[in-house]
């Protein structure tokens, strides 16, 4: 039983998708380093340095199934190796005349560094496909509301005018930038790795780099060219990535999290069948996926600081930098994926009132029209002076202006939300064009 919330059979589902569990889980990584070690035994029999018959049996026999596990367990622990355990126990389900050519010419950081490279690519298509949904739901609500005025905000407090298809379109466009980022990460990120002890492919002689060629071709990852045992800029930067993706929809969260109060009321997350809010407030309906966007971006915010910290290993191996990832990299894939899937839920159920956002417009909220007006004839500074002094003494905005300003000064007023329309509509029309030239599967 695990000691760990996270791993909870009551609470994992609030840290963790399925897909994305079944990739970091024990069985599924232990059979993703079985993968693999198949794929260097393929691409060693290619380049004559493994009897074809012997990467066939190994490639046949690579199942976590046929596996003694806990002799898996008791030998890594026996050993003090992190990957001697497997590699016995896999010898036990071959033939003795296939023994020596099972891991050869290999160490533990080629069998999980590329390992990771395909872990990676797993979860980001997880990530990338919700991204793409979550994009397109926050296109049609920017499309929807490109002309629903309401209170734009800063630092807390109502300002002027804004459009609700302008938050939206802001979303969107954050987003777009998320999936951009993936497309021109993956060539940097999806790699293999294969070195030897310290990076030279010493034990493989002049086979090596061919070798290292093929292992990547097997799995479908790119070659890096050059052994990355310590460099671990990759990982980092995947990590903060996918780090900056949990900040955007912890900030899409927070706004619906705070437009949702009651006495606001401008957005509502459409609550699941049979979530009770409070047992002891029957009345409160909690921003349960709003509030935990948030809470997930947190902790992902920390574990990819573990992977930054990666980044400063020491000569041409330090078992401080990877071993640390192993525990950070799958918590920063878990909760991204986590977060990308519960925003899509949260913005498809989305209820947006057009009469609150009218309501909550208030008096006020043209100040930044009137003092536009004001400026032509007074000059920034002076306008901006009158036009305080005038609220100042308690009178509304609309009293204000029939004082200061001419009928034909008021209808320059309008309209109240400056070029939102003209932004949104730039965004919608880009993001569709992106849309339609970028491939649904990836990479």
């Amino acid at each position: 039983m695990s000691a760990r919330i996270t791993e909870s059979g009551m609470y994992g589902h609030l840290w963790g998708t399925p897909a994305v569990r079944a990739v970091f889980c024990e069985s599924g990584r232990l059979q993703g380093w079985l993968e693999v070690l198949a794929a260097l035994a393929r691409a060693q029999a290619l380049e004559g340095l493994v009897p074809a018959a012997a990467a066939d049996q190994i490639t046949e026999r690579a199942s976590v199934d046929l596996l003694d596990l806990d002799l898996v367990a008791a030998e890594t622990r026996a050993s003090g190796h992190s990957t001697l355990g497997l590699i016995r126990a896999l010898r036990q389900v071959l033939d003795d005349d296939v023994h020596p050519y099972v891991y050869v010419g290999a160490t533990v950081q080629d069998l999980t560094d590329t390992w990771t490279s395909l872990a990676l690519r797993a979860v980001l298509r997880e990530v990338r496909r919700d991204l793409r949904r979550l994009e397109e739901l926050l296109l049609e609500l920017a499309e929807l509301h490109r002309d629903t005025l309401g209170p734009g905000r800063t630092h807390g407090q109502p300002g002027a005018p804004v459009t609700f298809g302008l938050k939206a379109a802001s979303w969107a466009d954050e987003v777009r930038r998320h999936l951009d980022r993936l497309h021109e990460g993956a060539p940097r990120w999806l790699v293999g790795q294969l070195g030897g002890g310290v990076g030279t492919l010493a034990a493989l002689g002049p086979a090596g780099p061919a070798v290292r060629q093929r292992l990547c071709a097997e799995l479908g990852l790119a070659d890096p060219g050059i052994s990355w045992l310590t460099a671990r800029d990759r990982i980092a930067e995947v990590g903060a990535v996918l780090t900056m993706v949990t900040g955007t929809l912890a900030r899409l969260g927070g706004e619906v999290y705070e437009l949702q109060r009651p006495e606001i009321g401008e957005l509502r997350e459409t609550p699941r069948p049979g979530v009770v809010g409070s047992i002891t407030m029957p009345h409160k309906v909690n921003p349960e996926r709003s509030e935990h966007l948030d809470t997930l971006a947190r902790l992902t915010r920390a574990q990819a600081a573990v992977l930054l910290e990666g980044m400063v290993g020491g000569h041409e191996r330090d078992g401080r930098s990877w071993k640390a990832e192993w525990v950070a990299l799958p918590e920063v894939c878990l909760l991204t994926a986590t977060a990308t899937s519960l925003a899509v839920e949260l913005v498809e159920g989305l209820e947006v009132d057009t009469e609150a956002m009218r309501r909550n417009l208030g008096d006020a909220t043209g100040s930044e029209q009137v003092l536009a007006v004001l400026t032509t004839r007074l000059g920034k500074h002076q306008a901006q002076d009158t036009l305080q002094q005038a609220l100042s003494t308690g009178r509304s905005l609309t009293a204000v202006v029939a004082d200061l300003l001419t009928p034909q000064e008021i209808a320059a007023l309008h309209p109240a939300a400056g070029s939102a329309g003209e932004m949104v509509d730039h965004v919608v029309l880009r993001a569709r064009k992106a849309r339609a030239d970028e491939p649904e599967q990836w990479p």
